[in-house]
């Protein structure tokens, strides 16, 4: 029987299968909030929420930290994605607020939501997702790479503030990783050099877990072994 709970969002992409099974196998109750419940439950408990719509985010949150016998220590905020956008100039204002949009606002209701449940449990762990573009910017994707910018930044705020209240936050950089949405979206991309969610994934749960205690405020790059 599970004694902790892992809140993930994400958690039926690409990325979250292979974190919400490593929660999983290492007996975290894992509940994952989503749009749609999908057909096969798999490792989580899902339920059903829009995490642009604070009021939902909190009802999600409450859900998981609901459990008196597996308390909420874990949030990893998986949700976020890509779209090339063109050169500053030609990045229409709509677009590049829409990164923003899909990859910070929900990094901080969650966030913002559980972290009054973390500190009632004693402490846990907050990992974000950011990636290898915040530190190594390319052309044409001005606004995901400010989201994921402010991620980062994001992180280190909530590192800073709750070191101290026994609440760490880390993020995580991958490259691109290899999943079937990336693959189809590039399939003339040399994929032997993308990263594939199962070497993230432990990341992440060490990340989320007290085996990483002396650990706040740090950004570990995950770019695959090519």
């Amino acid at each position: 029987m599970s004694d902790r709970t892992v809140l993930v969002t994400g958690g039926t992409g690409g990325l979250g299968g292979a974190v919400t099974a490593a929660f999983a196998m290492a007996g975290w109750r894992v509940v994952a909030p989503v749009r749609s419940v999908p057909e096969q439950n798999g490792d989580a408990t899902y339920v059903i929420a829009d995490l642009n719509d604070p009021a939902a985010v909190e009802e999600a949150v409450a859900t998981a930290a609901g459990e008196t016998a597996a308390p909420l220590r874990a949030v990893v905020n998986l949700v976020g994605g890509y779209a090339p956008t063109g050169l500053v100039h030609e990045t229409p204002y709509e677009a590049f607020e829409a990164m923003l949009t899909l990859n910070l606002r929900p990094t901080y209701l969650v966030t913002h939501a559980a972290l009054p449940h973390l500190l009632a449990a004693g402490g846990g762990g907050v990992v974000c997702v950011s990636s290898r573009a915040a530190l190594a910017p390319f052309p044409g994707a001005a606004g995901y790479i400010t989201a994921k910018a402010a991620v980062l930044a994001f992180a280190g705020a909530v590192a800073a503030e709750y070191r101290h209240k026994g609440v760490r936050c880390n993020t995580v950089l991958p490259s691109v990783i290899d999943t079937p949405a990336n693959r189809a979206a590039q399939p003339d991309a040399d994929h032997s050099r993308w990263v594939p969610p199962e070497e993230i994934a432990p990341v992440i749960r060490y990340l989320a877990s007290d085996e990483s205690a002396p650990t706040s405020g740090a950004a570990i790059p995950v770019y695959g072994r090519a």
